[in-house]
């Protein structure tokens, strides 16, 4: 099994699909203004918004892994996204950046290279 498309609702359709462009994503389906679906700028995972009168923004934080988290993080500023909290490494052995779309999701722009799937404490099989 492989996670390979998540969906959000979101509240405001442009600004969200404008918001993950800035971001890097590439736009592939685009619908009556209130379905988008976008590749990322790596890997193989697909990333949609559905607009809804009532979207469901809750405890999920939805984490974009990138090589450089402090050269994407200054990247990123300069096109105006606002972030919550600056690049911080982490006592779990990942270094972050916090941020939230237009909607209130809440993201996280991290690197955690091995130690994502492999930490010094992973449970043995």
């Amino acid at each position: 099994m492989d996670l390979n498309q998540v969906t959000i609702d979101v509240a405001y359709f442009k600004a969200s699909v404008d918001f993950y462009l800035t971001l890097g994503f590439r736009l592939i389906v685009s619908a009556r203004g209130e379905y988008a679906r976008f590749e990322l700028p790596s890997g193989t995972s697909t990333f949609s918004l559905h607009l809804s009168d009532a979207p469901r923004v809750g405890g999920t934080v939805l984490y974009f892994e990138v090589a450089d988290v402090d050269a994407t993080h200054a990247d990123l500023k300069a096109r105006g996204i606002r972030f919550d909290s600056p690049p911080t490494s982490e006592s779990w052995l990942w270094r972050e950046a916090r941020f939230t779309d237009p909607t209130g999701h809440r993201l996280c722009l991290y690197h955690a290279g091995d130690n994502r799937r492999h930490p010094p404490w992973r449970l043995d099989p």
